[in-house]
C-alpha cells in the first residue's frame, strides 16, 4: 500500500521551486514513477544475474564469482548514490541519460565479457585475467548507475506532491523490491530458457531504455529545455538501434565465438535447461569432444583409458546390479556392459539432453557402442542426490559416481559425506562403490577431501590414479592428464591392492604403468 501523502516538515526547501507540470493527474503520476521504478529494479537485478550466470559458466567457480558481482556492485550502489546527489537539480534529465547509459552497458555487458573470454581468453600474460578484470569493471559500471537511479526517482516523485521523507522512501523501495523479486523470477523461468543469455540481456536493456525514456519525456518532459530533449530522444533510439543491431546478430556472434572457443569442429550447440552442450569432432577422423557448460567432459583421445580405470575395478566381484549416477553420455554404462554377468543397469542423469545425444548422435553412439539400445539399460531423469534419497536399500552390487568435476561448485553436495551415506545404504553386502575424485596432480587437496570423505561415510576405501599416457591428452603445463578416484566397499576387506604397488592387470584389465596407487 502507498502512503497517504504527508507536508514535509517545515523548514525544509526543495531544490526545486514548484511543482512539475505533468500530463496527467498527480495520482497517476506518482503510480507512473512508481511503475517506472519496478521496471528498473527488475532490469537492475537481471543484469546482475546475467553476469553471475555468464562469469560462472566463462570462469567457472561460482561462489567466487557471485560474490564478486554482488560485495562490488553493492558498493559501487552506495557510490552511485551519493554522487546522484549533485544531479537533484536536474533529475528529469539526469534519470534519462542514467537510463540510456544503463541499457546500453547491462545490455551488451554479457555479449561483450563473452567476446573478451572468447577471442582473447587465450592470450595469457599480463592478460591472463582480463576476463575476471572485465567482470568487475561492469559490476562497478552497472552498480554505480543502479545506485543513481533511486535519488534521483526520489526526487522525480516529490515534484509531483512533496510527500514527508519516510513515505517517500517506504513508497520508493516497495517498488524496487517488488521489481527484484519479479526480475529475478524472470531471469532463471523466462529469459535464460527461453532467449539465452546473451538475448535475455539485450532484451533487458531495451525495457530499461524504453521504461526510463518514456518516463522522463513522456511524464517530466517540460522539466527539460528543447536541447535536452532531442538530445535524451536521439540517444535512447541509438541505444535501441544497437541493442536491436546486437539482437540481430547474436546467432551469428555465439557461433563465431564458439568457433573462437571450441574451434572449426563444432557440430551440435545445445542450451538446455540445465546447462550448455556442445560437440565436436567427430568425424573425418578427427577425435570427438564433448563440452559441458565449457568445460571438457569427454575426449575421445583418451576417455577409454578415464572410464575403463573408474569402471573395472570396482567391477571386480559380483555385479549383476549395478548403478551409475551421471554418466549420461553411455560411456561408463559401455565399460559395465562388457563385463559378463550384469543383469541390470539403472543410469541416473540430471539432463534428458545429454542421454538423447548419446543415444543419436552418430558418432558418440559410436564411441559408448550403442549402449542405450541394450535392454539391460534403463535410465532415469533425476537429481543423484535426490534419487538416492528415494531409492531402494541393498539394491546393487556395484555403484559408479561418473559425476561433474569436484572442483565444481555445483557439484559440491554430489561429493559430500551425506550423498556417500545415501550411496552406501544402496549398496548389497560385498557391494562396491567407485568415485572419480578429481585431478590428482594438479589437485591432490582435493582428490584427499573426496577420500577422507567416503571414509567418514563408513565406508572402506582404496584410492588410486590413472594417467592418460603421453600419446593422448594433455594439460596446460603439457604433461599428460591425470585422474584421481576411490573404490569403496561396505566390508573391512580393502577393494584394491593397498601396499603401495601397482595393480596388477589381473585385478583391472589395464597395464600396471597405467592405474597406480597414488603415492607412486
Amino acid at each position: 500500500m502507498i502512503d497517504p501523502h504527508a507536508p514535509a516538515p517545515p523548514g525544509t526547501s526543495p531544490p526545486w521551486r514548484a511543482p512539475a507540470r505533468i500530463p496527467v493527474r498527480q495520482a497517476t503520476g506518482r503510480f507512473l514513477v512508481l511503475a517506472g521504478v519496478f521496471v528498473c529494479a527488475a532490469c537492475g537485478l537481471v543484469y546482475e544475474l546475467e553476469l553471475v550466470a555468464l562469469a560462472s559458466y566463462l570462469i567457472g567457480d561460482s561462489v567466487t564469482q557471485t560474490s564478486v558481482v554482488l560485495s562490488v556492485m553493492v558498493f559501487a550502489m552506495g557510490i552511485g548514490s551519493l554522487a546522484a546527489k549533485r544531479l537533484r537539480r536536474q533529475a528529469a534529465a539526469a534519470f534519462g541519460a542514467v537510463e540510456a547509459t544503463l541499457a546500453l552497458v547491462g545490455g551488451c555487458s554479457a555479449m561483450v565479457l563473452y567476446a573478451v573470454f572468447a577471442w582473447t581468453g587465450d592470450w595469457g600474460g599480463l592478460w591472463a585475467d582480463g576476463p575476471r578484470w572485465l567482470l568487475v569493471a561492469f559490476s562497478l559500471a552497472i552498480g554505480l548507475l543502479i545506485g543513481a537511479e533511486i535519488p534521483l526517482l526520489m526526487e522525480l516523485i516529490q515534484r509531483i506532491r512533496r510527500q514527508d521523507a519516510g513515505g517517500a522512501v517506504a513508497d520508493l523501495f516497495a517498488a524496487d523490491y517488488v521489481g527484484a523479486l519479479v526480475g529475478g523470477l524472470a531471469f532463471p523461468f523466462l529469459l535464460l530458457p527461453f532467449l539465452g543469455q546473451l538475448t535475455g540481456a539485450l532484451l533487458t536493456g531495451a525495457v530499461n531504455v524504453v521504461a526510463g525514456g518514456c518516463l522522463v519525456l513522456g511524464l517530466f518532459r517540460r522539466d527539460l529545455t528543447c536541447r535536452a530533449r532531442w538530445l535524451l530522444l536521439i540517444a535512447n533510439v541509438a541505444v535501441l538501434g544497437i541493442l536491436a543491431s546486437a539482437a540481430v546478430l547474436v546467432d551469428d556472434f555465439e557461433r563465431a565465438a564458439r568457433h573462437a572457443v571450441y574451434g572449426r569442429d563444432v557440430r551440435v550447440a545445445l542450451q538446455t535447461d540445465v546447462q550448455e552442450i556442445v560437440l565436436t569432432g567427430g568425424t573425418d577422423g578427427r577425435s570427438l569432444d564433448l563440452f559441458i557448460d565449457g568445460r571438457l567432459r569427454v575426449s575421445g583421445r583418451d576417455e577409454r583409458r578415464y572410464h575403463e580405470a573408474l569402471v573395472r575395478p570396482a567391477m571386480n566381484g559380483t555385479h549383476a546390479r549395478v548403478l551409475i549416477l551421471g554418466g549420461g553420455d553411455g560411456l561408463a554404462a559401455r565399460e559395465v556392459l562388457r563385463h559378463p554377468g550384469v543383469r541390470h543397469l539403472d543410469i541416473v542423469e540430471l539432463d534428458p539432453a545429454v542421454v538423447e545425444l548419446a543415444g543419436r548422435d552418430p558418432a558418440l553412439a559410436d564411441l559408448n557402442d550403442h549402449a542405450y539400445d541394450d535392454p539391460r539399460v534403463h535410465v532415469t531423469t533425476a537429481d543423484a542426490f535426490r534419487w538416492l534419497r528415494g531409492a531402494p536399500a541393498a539394491a546393487y552390487d556395484v555403484v559408479i559416481a561418473d559425476l561433474p568435476d569436484p572442483g565444481i561448485t555445483a557439484s559440491t553436495k554430489l561429493y559430500s559425506q551425506e550423498f556417500y551415506g545415501l550411496a552406501r545404504r544402496t549398496l548389497a553386502d560385498g557391494g562396491r562403490l567407485s568415485v572419480h575424485a578429481g585431478p590428482f596432480r594438479s589437485r591432490p587437496r582435493v582428490f584427499w577431501t573426496v577420500e577422507t570423505t567416503i571414509r567418514a561415510a563408513g565406508l572402506h576405501t582404496a584410492p588410486y590414479r590413472a594417467s592418460s599416457g603421453h600419446d593422448s591428452a594433455f594439460t596446460a603445463d603439457r604433461t599428460p592428464q591425470d585422474w584421481g578416484f576411490v573404490l569403496a566397499a561396505q566390508d573391512g576387506t580393502p577393494p584394491l591392492d593397498a601396499t603401495g604397488h601397482a595393480l596388477t592387470a589381473r585385478m583391472t584389465g589395464l597395464p600396471p604403468s597405467t592405474l597406480v596407487h597414488p603415492r607412486y
